[in-house]
């Protein structure tokens, strides 16, 4: 019987390790060379809890973050850090028109319903995030690229902030996802 109740304990002790189990998965992650620079893209899978679609449909804005991030390996100190961008949309429901709108930088869109507006949430597509002129990466060099999406809940009302701490339907993120990433050479104009 104790053998029992020890596997029942450890059971208790790691469940809510796995609760808390990434709900986002990153899909096609990539980087190409463009004219400004170098854009990223990427496919995002998730669904919105009950609770979160909720928020949403009583007008409560949503904001989704996008983490990039790119190191670069050294054999005798932590990787270096050579660049960080966030990327941040806007969910929010408008009751008196009835739509679902999605907003980045000034940029809106308005969908009429919710799943038109996550469908294109989880569709990241050429985000420039490293400009043309910089100098601080080269080309066929090895760098790690790190991308997440996350539900930020700093920027819920407080209300929400405080019900959203250690309550699952809250905690949407995805885990950091790595991969090797050499830049391809620029394409050169020509004229």
């Amino acid at each position: 019987m104790p053998d029992r109740l020890r596997h029942w304990l450890l059971l208790l002790l790691f469940m809510p390790v796995l609760a808390w189990a990434a709900e986002i998965e990153i899909a096609n992650a990539q980087l190409s060379a463009t004219e400004e620079g170098y854009a990223l893209s990427a496919d995002f899978r998730f669904e919105l809890t009950p609770r979160l679609e909720e928020a949403v449909n009583k007008g409560v804005v949503l904001y989704f973050v996008i983490d990039y991030e790119m190191t670069k390996a050294r054999w005798y100190w932590l990787d270096e850090k050579l660049l960080s961008r966030s990327l941040t949309y806007s969910l929010s429901y408008h009751a008196l028109t009835r739509q679902y709108r999605l907003s980045t930088g000034g940029l809106h869109q308005s969908f009429s319903n919710l799943s038109d507006a996550l469908a294109v949430l989880s569709r990241l597509r050429n985000w420039v995030v490293i400009d043309k002129g910089d100098k601080m990466l080269r080309t066929g060099e090895p760098y790690q690229a790190a991308l997440r999406l996350r539900l930020d809940i700093t920027q819920l009302p407080r209300p929400f902030q405080i019900s959203a701490l250690g309550n699952k339907d809250w905690n949407l993120v995805a885990d950091w996802k790595t991969w090797q990433a050499p830049l391809p050479a620029v394409a050169v104009e020509t004229r």
